[in-house]
Formats: structure tokens, C-alpha cells, sequence
């Protein structure tokens, strides 16, 4: 997987998109529109023009339609492995079935489909995972975050530095978990095989430890979480 890739990449789009009912009712949320490209069109085309050859996406819900209109990625100069689950397997248990197919030697990254974040720094990213192979005590995760939107005012970790804790940090900020982070493939060495997991109790795990780094992104991002919501993005002229 890695040797058109400096790291392997994978994009989340197994869920139902409950929230989003009655869109995804017969649509996979991933692929509900923003200014007429879909929310994985809009992460494909922002790794390829980053220089990223494969990905690849899982898929649960509807996983079919995903496939019929990605196909093998070619038409975006990229190509496109998928990660079929015949039910969603949470977060953490997707990523753990997906991890032959991503074949991390290390790190690898790890993307929500259904946020919406059109000038994600993916270079900046890649860097990061060269810079965390050369940490004494390497981060099992690094994740970025973003200011707490409206929907979740409360946040998710602290973040001071470059250090994220579930408890509070002296001076840290309380930001919210943009879905977008570099995991290394120890943090999902204890999972079994095809067994739904999710990923907040294996960070929160591995940030006790405090081996969980991240860094805050003041750069346009959106959690599509609702019609309201991609209704509202599609009114805005960005």
C-alpha cells in the first residue's frame, strides 16, 4: 500500500448517518454533496493533489452506491481499495480490518468522510508522521483539533502544547477531535478481528500514557452532521 504513498491513508464511510435520516436513507452520508462534489470527493481530490496514489475506504451502509460512483478512484488520479464490512464495525474495529489492506509499517492516516474540510493541510500531515517516527516515546496517535463548533460547545481533549489529555491540562484549551488524526498501528494491536470497537476508549487509553500528540487547525472544517447543517454549507459562498 505504502510504496506510492509516504504513509498509507484510509477514509471512514461505514456509517448509517442516522442524524442525516431521511437523506441517507438511501444515500451513504459520505456522499452527500457540498457545492456539488461529494464529502469524499472533496478528501479524494485533496490527496491527490497532495501527490497521494491509494486510499482506501470502507464502507457498511449502502456500500455498494460508494463504490458505483468512486469506482477505482482513476478518474481523480488516484486508485481506490475498499474495505467492505457487512455491518459497520464502529471506528477503531474498521480501521483494525482495513489495516492489511493499508499494510502500515508505522503510521498511517485516518479520515471521517463526513466532515467537510476543503483546505486540509494533508503536506503538513505527512511531515508530521516523519517527525513522530524521530520521538523517543512515540505517539500511539496524533490527532488534529478544532475550535468546539456550536453543536458541541463542551469539546473532547485538552490540548496544551502538542500533548492532548482527556483530563485537564494546567494552561490547556478544551478543543473538539476534528475525526482527522495519524494513528500507529500499535494503538489497534489488542482488537480482534471483525468485533465492532470504538476509537475514544483506545486514545483515552493511550493518552493516560501520554502517548497522544495533536496540534489545533484554525482552517475551515465542518462536522455534516445534520440536513440543517449541509443545507447551511451549501448556502455559504466560502
Amino acid at each position: 500500500m505504502s510504496k506510492h504513498n509516504p504513509i498509507p491513508c484510509f477514509l471512514l464511510a461505514a456509517g448509517r448517518g442516522e442524524r442525516m435520516r431521511p437523506l441517507t436513507d438511501e444515500l451513504p452520508k459520505p456522499l452527500l454533496t457540498v457545492k456539488k462534489k461529494s464529502l469524499l470527493v472533496w478528501h479524494l481530490e485533496a490527496f491527490s493533489a497532495a501527490g497521494l496514489k491509494e486510499v482506501v475506504i470502507n464502507h457498511a451502509w449502502l456500500g455498494k452506491k460508494i463504490e458505483d460512483a468512486l469506482g477505482d478512484g482513476s478518474q481523480l488520479g488516484i486508485h481506490i481499495t475498499y474495505s467492505p464490512e457487512a455491518s459497520a464495525l464502529e471506528t477503531a474495529g474498521g480501521i483494525r480490518k482495513a489495516l492489511p489492506l493499508l499494510g502500515p509499517s508505522d503510521y498511517f492516516l485516518v479520515i471521517n468522510g463526513d466532515v467537510f474540510a476543503p483546505h486540509l493541510p494533508i503536506e503538513q500531515l505527512l511531515d508530521q508522521a516523519s517527525n513522530l517516527r524521530t520521538l523517543k516515546n512515540k505517539p500511539l496517535a496524533h490527532l488534529l483539533m478544532v475550535p468546539n463548533p456550536a453543536q458541541h460547545a463542551e469539546g473532547d481533549f485538552y490540548l496544551k502544547d502538542s500533548q492532548v489529555s482527556s483530563e485537564s491540562l494546567d494552561g490547556g484549551e478544551k478543543l473538539t477531535f476534528s475525526g482527522i488524526g495519524l494513528y500507529h498501528r500499535d494503538l489497534f494491536k489488542d482488537l480482534e478481528l471483525d468485533v465492532p470497537a470504538k476509537l475514544a476508549p483506545l486514545l483515552r487509553e493511550a493518552m493516560a500514557e501520554n502517548r497522544v500528540s495533536g496540534e489545533k487547525y484554525t482552517g475551515p472544517w465542518h462536522d455534516v452532521g445534520t440536513p440543517q447543517r449541509l443545507q447551511e454549507l451549501n448556502a455559504a459562498h466560502e
